[in-house]
């Protein structure tokens, strides 16, 4: 498509660690926030399955978690279904109406078990969250990687206010945000008896005048954090830059938002992930005595290239139909994004000798760097292709960044390049500081986002909770979530929502702790050891330090 001196060069920076390829022995899609549509209407024969469409509550939970292991076999990445909670609002309303959050203490089990309504609804979630859990052989016996959102109601009716069910009706926001909020107190509870890694939630919020317009999610949302739930949140101003997404608004070509970690609108997501390493480029091109924009341009310009020309190959599988995701309308091909991502940014600015921290020589580094990418993307999208950059998770590949240049002689700081504008074990930077560093001086550029991680040694109160929400707000941080790991006794198996010392229970002090890597919750045990080095040297701030 580009000729074979492009082809050559992208080998080339392949092999020698400038630009990696996420996910590059899978032809699949990378990640996608789908819709459900064509399931609720037709079943799954159209992605190769043989149910029929869920015609009641029953069905659809068992139907829902069948989908999601089907559509996640197709993807390299994580499988966001946004609508989830929305539809299965719908069939609890079809057989106990449209009220039934009014009267869910009302039994209504013949069984006997005598359960109450709230106790079936409950039990379906307990279904569906604790089978998508298991590990699966089409994902090398690691669990689907799945994710949900909530809304605020000004969020809600942006995304679904022309929305129509199949019976005619329209999504009933009362008893959605009922349902809602039950998931997320079931959630939260039922994560103090079991590890359960799955959903990763992103509650979205509409801001405005400095706070969250919809004042009760923002209650609701501060709430939850000072229970000890780990959620994402998002937020904005302008509700399209998360719509868009799905409606291809004006707004999509100067702001749209995809995060590969599944927030996001409706049957948006990534094609691709194709990441640059910045501490290596900035680095070689001082060797190289040239001023490190013009090495970084030329990489910034073939990754797009290269992009693109995976894109054709993608759409000649598309006409072939070969992929059924696609075909069946799940995602749609003209909103997946091409991603570029970036890693190591933090570490190419030190090795400049620039200070990171909020100050003017490293704001300007990071809007130059961002900016130069943001420029590609403008440059190649067309009415059919789409780029963003995103400050990608970094899961592995930030290890192996480190791994690699510290080994050809370049100057590495520690032995992960990590997701963040900031020093993840820096003790001078509080916790206001970080929302600043991930505020919008940082990301404006990032249109694929990052995730502001803040470390906590323990939770706050819902007051503070709510403060910072407003902080995020003026800041202009639109994704974060809040980090204090939970203790989980390797004895009795006990589960706390604080980092103690001692199981409250059988007073083992054989102790495990759950925490993010970057993204979701799993035992640090269970990273791996580059990462679990990683984990001990993060900075967790504590409350005075506010």
């Amino acid at each position: 498509m580009f000729g074979k001196e492009v082809a050559d060069k992208y080998i080339d920076l392949l092999n020698n660690h400038y630009i990696y390829k996420n996910d590059e022995t899978s032809l699949a899609n990378y990640c996608a926030s789908i819709t459900m549509y064509p399931w609720l209407i037709g079943g799954t024969t159209s992605i190769g399955g043989n149910s029929k469409a869920p015609t009641n509550l029953k069905s659809f939970c068992g139907g829902f978690v069948n989908m999601v292991f089907m559509v996640s076999s197709m993807l390299s990445g994580a499988c966001a279904t946004p609508e989830f909670l929305m539809y299965m609002n719908y069939f609890i309303g079809l057989e106990f109406g449209e009220d039934y959050y009014l009267h869910a203490d009302k039994v209504v089990d013949l069984s006997k078990k005598q359960r109450t309504l709230d106790k079936v609804i409950t039990d379906y979630f307990e279904q569906i969250v604790y089978s998508i859990n298991q590990p699966t052989g089409a994902r090398n016996f690691q669990a689907v990687f799945w994710n949900i959102s909530y809304y605020d109601k000004y969020y809600f009716n942006s995304l679904f206010e022309n929305f129509v069910f199949p019976n005619g009706s329209k999504p009933d926001w009362n008893s959605l945000s009922w349902l809602q909020k039950r998931f997320m107190k079931w959630f939260n509870r039922e994560r103090t008896r079991s590890v359960l890694t799955f959903p990763v939630e992103t509650m979205a919020l509409l801001t405005g005048n400095g706070d969250t317009k919809d004042k009760e999610y923002g209650d609701f949302t501060a709430e939850m954090y000072t229970e000890g739930h780990s959620f994402f949140t998002y937020i904005s101003d302008n509700a399209d830059s998360l719509s868009s997404c799905c409606r291809l608004r004006n707004e999509i070509q100067d702001n749209g938002f995809s995060y590969t970690l599944g927030a996001g609108g409706v049957s948006t997501g990534s094609k691709s992930v194709l990441t640059i390493n910045l501490n290596r480029c900035i680095q070689h091109a001082a060797r190289k005595g040239q001023h490190y924009l013009f090495f970084l341009e030329e990489v910034v310009d073939l990754v797009h290239k290269v992009q693109l020309a995976y894109n054709e190959n993608l759409k000649y599988m598309y006409e072939k139909g070969m992929l059924p995701l696609f075909n069946a309308g799940y995602i749609n091909l003209g909103r997946q994004y091409l991603t570029i991502g970036v890693n190591g940014l933090v570490e190419a600015a030190e090795s400049l000798g620039i200070i990171i921290n909020d100050n003017p020589q490293y704001t300007a580094f990071v809007q130059q760097i961002l900016g130069l990418v943001e420029d590609y993307n403008k440059k190649y999208r067309t009415k059919d292709v789409l780029f963003n950059c995103e400050m990608i998770p970094a899961e592995n590949v930030g290890v192996k960044h480190a791994k690699w240049d510290r080994r050809d002689g370049y100057k590495v700081s520690r032995d992960c390049y990590n997701s963040y504008f900031y020093i993840v074990e820096d003790d001078s930077l509080n916790v206001i500081d970080k929302f600043r560093l991930h505020g919008k001086k940082y990301i404006r550029h990032l249109t694929g986002g990052s995730a502001l991680h803040v470390n906590l040694d323990e939770h706050l109160s819902k007051e503070q909770y709510r403060q910072l929400l407003r902080v995020a707000t003026q800041e202009g941080c639109n994704y974060f979530t809040f980090n204090i790991p939970n203790t989980v006794c390797n004895n009795c198996g006990h589960i706390d929502k604080r980092k103690l010392d001692e199981c409250p229970s059988c007073r083992s002090r054989n102790l495990d702790y759950l925490t993010r890597i970057i993204g979701y919750m799993k035992r640090i045990s269970n990273f791996s050891q580059p990462r679990q080095e990683e984990a001990a040297r993060r900075y967790y701030a504590s409350v005075h330090q506010l």
